[in-house]
Formats: structure tokens, C-alpha cells, sequence
């Protein structure tokens, strides 16, 4: 097995982590509702499902009646 012969430095260790970085997500605007949301992604808004601008799914409320 491989042993490093000498303790690698602080400094060349950061060097090596620097490529792992948190990033923004990128949001947008949709233009029928102004919600924001993710690139890519259905958003809910007001009960119904938008993907690019246009109504995907409804929500729908179920009722349920008891009868005795």
C-alpha cells in the first residue's frame, strides 16, 4: 500500500478542496404566475401544477361523506 512519505501541507490541501464549491441555484420567473422557482422544475401555485407557464395538474379536494 501507498504511504505518503512526508505530511502533505495545509496550503497544498486547500488547493486540492478549492474545486468543491457550493453554487446558487438558478431561480426563474414564471411569466404567467411571478412565482419563482427552479430551472427545469413544476412549481405549485395556488393549488395547481405550472410547467413552463401552463397548468400541468389540479389539486383536487377530496370529500368524503359519512353515512350512518
Amino acid at each position: 500500500m501507498a504511504h505518503p512519505k512526508r505530511r502533505q501541507s495545509s496550503t497544498r490541501r486547500d488547493k486540492r478542496r478549492t474545486h468543491y464549491k457550493a453554487v446558487v441555484p438558478q431561480l426563474a420567473k414564471d411569466a404567467t404566475t411571478g412565482e419563482m422557482h427552479l430551472y427545469h422544475r413544476a412549481h405549485w401555485h395556488e393549488g395547481k401544477l405550472y410547467y413552463r407557464g401552463k397548468v400541468v395538474l389540479e389539486k383536487t379536494v377530496e370529500t368524503t361523506t359519512e353515512e350512518n
